[in-house]
C-alpha cells in the first residue's frame, strides 16, 4: 500500500475498520493478514474481536460461545436470545471503552473481527429481535461512534459451515452449531445492512483462496486510506448512522 497515515499526532484521530461474515467466511484470517500488511507499510494498528477484546469481554465470550459440554458443566439453562444480545452488548461497551476508543484517540488503525453488524445481523435477523431496538442500545454501548469502514466476506451457507467443521485444531462453538435456517437468515441479514449502508460496507466474494481475497482486501483498503491521508478529528461520531 502506497498511502500511509501519519497516525498519532495530537488532535488526530485513527481510523476504524471492521470485519464481518456468516460462520466460516475467513474474515478473521484476513484481518490478521491485513493487520501484518499495514504494520509492514507503517501503520499504527491495533487488532481485535468481538465478542472479547479485554479480560472481562473475554469471559463473557466463554459463557456466549461455550460448546453443550462446556454449557453443561457450567449452567443447564439455555440462554434467552435477549440475554444473549444483552451479553454481547456488555462485551462492546466494555471493549469501546478499554481499547477501541482510546485507539482511536491516539490516531491508531482499528481493526476489528465483527462489530455492531454481527449483532445486528445474529442477534436481529438470525434471532428475530426488534432491530430498532438493538439499534438503540448499540449506540448507547458505542456512545454512537461507527466504523469508517465495513468488509463483508460473503458465501454460501454450507461452505462456510463445511469450512469451518474442516478447521484443525478448532472445536465448533455454540453459534456454529446452530441449524442451517438460523445462518442463512444471518447471511441474508448481512446482505441487508450491505445493501443499506453501501458507502460503508464492502461486500467480498469470501469464496477464492485467501491469496486471491487478501488481494482484493488491500485494493478496497487501499483506496479508502488514499483518501484518508489526513486523519481527521472526531469523524467517528459524525459518521452515517448504522441503520437497520
Amino acid at each position: 500500500m502506497g498511502t500511509r497515515m501519519s497516525g498519532g499526532r495530537k488532535g488526530q484521530r485513527g481510523l476504524f475498520i471492521t470485519f464481518e461474515g456468516i460462520e466460516g467466511s475467513g474474515k478473521s484470517t484476513q484481518c490478521a493478514r491485513l493487520a501484518k500488511l499495514l504494520r509492514k507499510d507503517g501503520y499504527r494498528v491495533v487488532e481485535t474481536r468481538e465478542p472479547g477484546g479485554t479480560p472481562l469481554a473475554e469471559r463473557i465470550r466463554s459463557l456466549l460461545l461455550a460448546g453443550p459440554a462446556k454449557q453443561a458443566s457450567a449452567s443447564a439453562e439455555p440462554i434467552d436470545p435477549r440475554s444473549e444480545a444483552l451479553l454481547m452488548l456488555a462485551c462492546r461497551s466494555q471493549h469501546m471503552a478499554q481499547v477501541i476508543e482510546p485507539a482511536l484517540a491516539t490516531g491508531a488503525v482499528v481493526l476489528c473481527d465483527r462489530f455492531v453488524d454481527s449483532t445486528l445481523a445474529y442477534q436481529g435477523y438470525g434471532r428475530g429481535l426488534d432491530l430498532t431496538a438493538l439499534l438503540s442500545l448499540n449506540r448507547f454501548a458505542t456512545q454512537g461512534v461507527t466504523p469508517d469502514l465495513t468488509l463483508l466476506f460473503d458465501l454460501p451457507v454450507s461452505t462456510g459451515l463445511a469450512r469451518r467443521r474442516r478447521e484443525r485444531g478448532v472445536a465448533l462453538n455454540r453459534m456454529d452449531r446452530e441449524t442451517r435456517r438460523f445462518h442463512e437468515r444471518v447471511r441474508q441479514g448481512f446482505l441487508a445492512l450491505a445493501s443499506r449502508n453501501p458507502r460503508r460496507i464492502k461486500i467480498l466474494d469470501a469464496t477464492p483462496t485467501p491469496d486471491r481475497i487478501a488481494e482484493t482486501v488491500e485494493k478496497i483498503v487501499g483506496k479508502f486510506l488514499s483518501k484518508s491521508r489526513t486523519v481527521r478529528k472526531s469523524t467517528s461520531q459524525k459518521n452515517t448512522p448504522l441503520e437497520p
